[in-house]
């Protein structure tokens, strides 16, 4: 419409102005009559309060077309219809027309020109529409400004704003400014500004616009803006208009103001032609650098103030550091480098501010302004501010959040900026590895990073990933991969790095292979190993070596389908042989930290491990020559690390060989040598080991004296030749004896280099070290070759081994040192060696042994060496109560505990202990019992697991002996207790009720059949080690008790619910499936082996599985509870709520009862129990057991069927044939027999011999009690002996007990008589 409007106007201008058409004057009377309704109708909806918006923008649209000298007609649409409302009576029709167009196209705003300031296209205009269409603008927007003035009108603004856009002359600017204010602001300008006095525009500026701008009241600052930019347009040049701009400041405008000048010149490249020479000025420049500072300083406040204005702030930067057209920056370069520092700035002040939340708003913000930077300006990162903020973010990225204080979701942000800056830097630079670029300082940075040992197990695996993710963005650009090449190199550590790096690691990781003879180790060692050294970050060797590796598997990875560098295998495989003597040292750890656990932990997730370089084939044999090359060179961590590595590739004798050549090589020795001997010996070919033990032999035969303790003498080459015997060979077995004359020749000549009866601290580390190796050479001797020795040998192996043993007794607190514990469980591993010998090669083949021997071994010997150990146990767990303390001798327990494995019972019940006795404590066991039993059960508790261990196999020993010490006297009295109880061992029962209480804080939380994990080693193993391996001790104790007995322990454990409380925690305790890892469904028709078809094996040294320990003890300890205890576990399983009682039964019935039950029958079969007049017989495959009982005329046949869920489910006892008994009798025997084997806790066997003695004493005439129908009673075994004076019948005392204080009375149950 407004189109067909514009078009008819055109046509009657058209024929106003030709002169020859007659019709001249009437279309000249129409244009005036339009222009005059059309400005009432303008007015009409203009000069109103509440004015349509609708119509306000159909004026504005309408006007906007009006003013356009020329219309193409294909751009009217054809099917434009016009439809005129119907005028309403008494209506001015003026007022029904509306300017409300529905879908009506509206145009957009026109975009002005930089040239003809104070001018608009209206001067293209023929004057007969130029002028009525000027005029109608100017009055409309005077109408327009009266009530924006007057009523604050923001429809009025946006109509102002719209009519000044596309009318934007000076002459609608000189109507919009009143006579007498013209006159106010002509007499207050100053004479300077020549501007404001000719431009009426700039009049309004500075006395209208800047007023509304400084209210800031308005819902949108656009429409003012508009208005603005119209002003500009009025100027003569775009100096005027830069002087205009540089004064806003001067008004201290909001900044969301300069953002909307900005956006506007950002988006229309005229309006960027008018502000261009004011947005490179230096007072934008320098005000904006401000900004940056102010935003900096606010955001990194400790409380900063919210303010709504700063978001655009934020912006507004974003946006001036954006470019503009053809790469050009919208503000001046040297502006935009140094708003870019007062970012760095802030970022690098937010590194160590450490409250959390404070910094979040600042930094995102920056990251913001940072990311639109990297993204959208191109050569961005030439200014080393940008590659100083780019590195500062990645820092920030690189680091884990608990040392930065930053939400995930701004750490998220940080990383894709950084990435856009890094895509930003290798996409447009040729040159990115310069000196002071990015690369090359990130890559610095993360070298110290890694090298300052401040580092833990999350801050590493952050550092790792960011690098990782900096080689992909690398990749992506670089395919050949140089530039990565390039960055690695640079962060590898030159050799220098690396050396001081293994000097930092704490020698502590040496004294576990000292230890286990694995290395032997030169005096100045000797007090740098005695300093323990708390480790609670990650090393810096481990952090760089895990890194390195890292990356390079990541490079090998993304470079899988192309060839590799070389460069990349020289460097990778001095990488890898770091990350392998890491993991060797990690390894050798006695007690390994949390932080080291964790660290190996991340190793797995990452695959970093043995597997990893098991695939790269091609890297073995240079590992191999660069580990053999360190490992003779420096020794120690590194020799390990080679045996390591050369037996986890299970080959490399071959490789071996042309590394050292012949063995000659090896000689002179020194410790570097001698470490790589002692870890290669195994790997050597046989011939060449003949030769190394031939060799070292000879040069020990012929060593001098002074040499004796060296590592080029004696010293050395005994160390040399155990690591060869060490390796089980037999080889030279000939030379062997002159090895051991030549010691003893020693102790005749040189008797000072034996350490016999003196003090170990004042002891010369060289003479611990060279009585150690003879010590160990004594002891594998006495393992591997017993045969050949004389008499004169045996005495002097004896002898020196009291000696040695004796001195290592004496001097229990000098064990602090890693070479006195050495010495100390060298002397006890050859009492093992002497012992285990003893044990069974001399019982086997006792001819082997010098006459008089093994007497002398048993009478003197044996009483002599074991009086030592057992009070040196005690010393030692005495003197060092803290396995975690400094220089506790966990190895030194633990050869002690292999020794006291062969301790006889004799020597442990004549102990020679000191005396041990708890006030209160009840006992019938003789005091030196009674004193080991006190001295011993509480090292139960100790917390580490050799001392359990040892304890536990002391205590074994003895608990089948101390049932028989409660046989005579009874501790209660039938008649006074209705259920007579005995307790077992006091100090083992006290144990059992500390660990009780403890093992409810550990499991009391675990539902009954979750499978709880124990962690190895930690305070809570110990903790359920103990409880298991107490009740192992009491199960032996109650089987060894006889039957009544049994009855008295079983009635105290019922008592007090301590076997209620076992059976709980042990169905948390043993796995949901205890089947052995490692089988399959494929295994054919075999049993799958589980933990309880498996003997569990109770061993002092740590088992390889240490995690399946408590699992397989946990499953022990129920089998032998069923086992032994049926009846008790029976109605313990009979009174549990119904899903326990589920999970027992299900558990039990699938993976012990047939087990259990084929035991019980095969007990059965191969019993070689007789009895007289009844016979047994057993039958496994149907779980029946058949007793016949014979006796004169009677014959008896009972058939006892186990149950499925054996011995859950109650034993079935059916009747066979029977002869000569009375049905009665019949039955009460049966009840009896299903009574005894349902409740005694027993065998079948017993349980049937139970039953033949009470049917015995039937027929031998004894009367059943009338109480309980039986002669024998089924919980003492008891006869009827109290009889009534009146019916003269006998009862049992329990079960007449029972009577009277079941039926408060004192009467005979017959005859109802008061029972004296």
């Amino acid at each position: 419409l407004f189109h067909q409007t514009a078009l008819m106007l055109a046509s009657w201008e058209k024929r106003v102005d030709n002169v020859d058409d007659s019709t001249a004057e009437t279309f000249g009377r129409l244009l005036n009559d339009f222009w005059g309704g059309f400005a009432q109708l303008c007015v009409h909806h203009v000069d109103v309060t509440d004015a349509n918006e609708k119509s306000l923008a159909g004026i504005s649209g309408l006007l906007n077309i009006l003013r356009k000298p020329d219309i193409q007609l294909d751009s009217i649409k054809k099917n434009t219809k016009i439809r005129f409302a119907e005028v309403e009576e008494g209506v001015d029709c003026v007022k029904q027309m509306s300017f409300e167009a529905h879908n009506e196209y509206i145009p957009e705003m026109p975009t002005i020109a930089a040239s003809d300031p104070g001018t608009t296209s209206t001067a293209q205009l023929s004057h007969r529409r130029r002028q009525p269409l000027e005029d109608l603008v100017c009055r409309l927007a005077e109408l327009s400004v009266v009530y924006v003035n007057e009523q604050n009108s923001s429809r009025h603004l946006r109509f102002l704003s719209e009519l000044t856009s596309a009318f934007p002359s000076r002459e609608v600017f000189h109507v919009l400014l009143d006579c007498e204010l013209k006159k106010n602001m002509l007499n207050s300008v100053s004479s300077t500004d020549p501007t404001a006095v000719e431009n009426p525009a700039v009049q309004f500026l500075n006395h209208k616009l800047l007023g509304w701008l400084k209210e800031g009241t308005k819902t949108d600052t656009h429409f003012l803006v508009d208005i603005l930019y119209s002003i500009l347009h009025c100027c003569h040049n775009n100096k005027e208009r830069k002087n205009i701009l540089d004064r806003l400041f001067e008004a201290e405008l909001n900044w969301t103001i300069f953002l909307c000048i900005i956006e506007k010149a950002h988006a229309e490249p005229a309006k960027y032609c008018q502000v261009s020479d004011w947005l490179k000025g230096e007072v934008l420049g320098e005000q904006l650098v401000l900004l940056a500072d102010e935003l900096c300083f606010i955001g990194l406040e400790q409380n900063p103030a919210p303010h709504k204005c700063h978001s655009d702030s934020w912006t507004l930067l974003s946006l001036v550091l954006s470019q503009h057209g053809k790469n050009e920056a919208l503000i001046g370069e040297v502006y935009v480098e140094r708003i870019i520092d007062k970012l760095h700035a802030a970022l690098s002040k937010a590194k160590d501010l450490s409250e959390s939340g404070s910094i979040e708003p600042s930094v995102s913000f920056i990251c913001d302004v940072a990311s639109s930077f990297f993204s959208s300006v191109k050569g961005c990162l030439l200014m080393s501010s940008a590659e100083d903020l780019l590195l500062t973010i990645f820092q920030l990225c690189a680091q884990s959040p608990e040392s930065t204080h930053l939400s995930d979701n701004l750490l998220n942000k940080l990383h894709l900026t950084w990435q856009a800056g890094v895509s930003s830097l290798l996409n447009q630079h040729a040159n990115v590895f310069k000196a002071e670029g990015f690369l090359y300082r990130s890559a610095h940075w993360v070298k110290k990073q890694i090298q300052s040992s401040s580092l833990d197990v999350k801050s590493l695996r952050v550092l790792m990933t960011a690098v990782c993710v900096l080689l992909d963005s690398m990749y992506a650009t670089d395919e050949q991969s140089q530039l990565i090449t390039a960055y690695i190199e640079c962060i590898v550590p030159s050799d220098s790095e690396w050396e001081r790096m293994h000097q930092s690691l704490p020698l502590q990781n040496l004294k576990k292979p000292i230890l286990n003879g694995k290395l032997s180790v030169s005096p100045e060692y000797a007090d740098m190993l005695a300093k323990q050294c708390s480790i609670e970050r990650v090393p810096s060797h481990l952090c760089t070596s895990a890194l390195l590796c890292y990356v390079i598997l990541h490079k090998l990875e993304l470079e899988a389908a192309k060839e590799r560098e070389r460069s990349t295998f020289s460097i990778g495989n001095v990488v890898f042989s770091e990350l392998l003597y890491a993991l060797q040292w990690c390894e050798e750890l006695e007690h390994t930290p949390a932080v080291i656990l964790e660290y190996c932990g991340m190793l797995q997730e990452m695959e970093i491990t043995y597997e990893t370089f098991r695939k790269e084939n091609d890297t073995f044999t240079s590992l191999l020559e660069i580990l053999y090359n360190r490992s003779s060179t420096h020794g120690s961590l590194w020799s390990l690390t080679l045996a390591a590595f050369i037996e986890r590739f299970q080959h490399g004798t071959p490789e071996l060989k042309p590394l050292y050549g012949s063995i000659d090589g090896f000689f002179p020795l020194n410790e570097a040598k001698l470490h790589t001997l002692q870890n290669i010996s195994a790997f050597l070919l046989t011939d060449e080991k003949e030769e190394l033990v031939a060799q070292c032999t000879a040069r020990l035969m012929t060593c001098l004296a002074t040499h004796f303790c060296n590592i080029d003498g004696g010293f050395g080459y005994l160390a040399v030749l155990n690591s060869c015997l060490n390796t089980g060979s037999t080889i030279c077995q000939e030379i062997l004896p002159e090895i051991l004359h030549t010691i003893t020749s020693w102790r005749e000549d040189h008797e000072n280099i034996f350490l016999f009866n003196c003090n170990l601290q004042d002891s010369e580390p060289w003479l611990l070290g060279v009585n150690t190796e003879m010590i160990r050479f004594l002891s594998l001797l006495i393992s591997l070759f017993p045969s050949g020795m004389i008499d004169s040998d045996m005495d002097f192996i004896l002898c020196s081994m009291v000696s040695w043993m004796e001195t290592a007794c004496d001097n229990v607190l000098p064990l602090r040192s890693p070479l006195v514990q050495l010495f100390a469980c060298m002397s006890c591993d050859l009492v093992s060696s002497i012992s285990a010998f003893f044990h069974s090669v001399a019982k086997d083949v006792p001819e082997m042994l010098p006459p008089n021997l093994m007497t002398e071994w048993k009478e003197f010997f044996e009483e002599g060496i074991h009086g030592l150990l057992l009070p040196l146990f005690v010393n030692v767990t005495d003197n060092y109560r803290d396995p975690c303390g400094p220089g506790f001798p966990a190895s030194v327990l633990t050869s002690l505990g292999k020794a006291l494995v062969y301790i006889p019972l004799d020597k442990l019940s004549n102990n020679n202990l000191f005396p041990m006795f708890i006030t209160g404590q009840k006992t019938h066991l003789p005091v030196k019992l009674q004193t080991l039993l006190n001295t011993i059960a509480p090292l139960l508790l100790f917390r580490a697991r050799p001392v359990q261990v040892t304890a536990f196999s002391i205590l074994n020993k003895i608990m089948q002996e101390l049932p028989k010490f409660d046989s005579e006297d009874s501790a209660v009295d039938d008649d006074e207790v209705e259920e007579p109880v005995l307790s077992p061992p006091a100090a083992v029962m006290s144990i059992l009720e500390t660990l009780e209480d403890l093992l409810e804080n550990i499991l009391g939380s675990v539902l009954v059949g979750e499978f709880a994990v124990i962690h190895p080693l930690s305070e809570e193993y110990c903790c359920v080690l103990a409880y298991l391996l107490t009740w192992k001790l009491l199960l032996t104790f109650f089987k060894a008790a006889p039957s009544q007995l049994r009855v008295l322990y079983s009635q105290y454990l019922r008592r007090s619910k301590s076997l209620h409380k076992l059976l709980y925690h042990l169905f948390r305790l043993m796995p949901e499936s205890p089947v052995l890892p490692g089988q399959t469904a494929e295994s054919g028709n075999k049993e799958l082996k589980t933990l309880f078809s498996e003997e569990f094996q109770l061993s002092i040294k740590e088992p390889e599985n240490l995690s399946m320990e408590i699992p397989h003890l946990a499953c022990c300890v129920y089998y032998t509870a069923l086992m032994d205890l049926p009846a008790m576990v029976r109605l313990w399983w009979s009174n549990l709520d119904k899903r326990t009682f589920g999970i027992v039964d299900k558990f039990t019935g699938k993976y012990v009862s047939n087990k259990l039950s084929s035991q019980e029958i095969s007990s059965v079969q191969t019993s070689t129990q007789t009895f007289t007049n009844m016979t047994v017989k057993a039958r496994l495959t149907t779980r029946e057991v058949i007793a016949t009982y014979s006796v004169d005329d009677v014959f008896i046949e009972l058939c006892i069927q186990l149950p499925q869920n054996y011995p859950l489910g109650s034993i079935t006892v059916e009747s066979g044939k029977r002869v000569g008994v009375s049905v009665q009798q019949w039955r009460n025997w049966m009840l009896q027999l299903n009574t005894y084997l349902t409740h005694q806790n027993g065998s079948i066997m017993e349980g049937l011999c139970l039953w033949k003695n009470n049917v015995d004493k039937r027929f031998e005439g004894v009367e059943d009690c009338m109480i309980c129908f039986s002669v024998i009673h089924g919980s003492n075994y008891s006869l009827p002996k109290k009889g009534c004076k009146t019916c003269k019948k006998k009862f049992h005392s329990a079960c007449l007990y029972k009577w009277f204080t079941s039926s408060n009375k004192s009467t005979c149950p017959l005859c109802r008589e008061t029972f004296f």
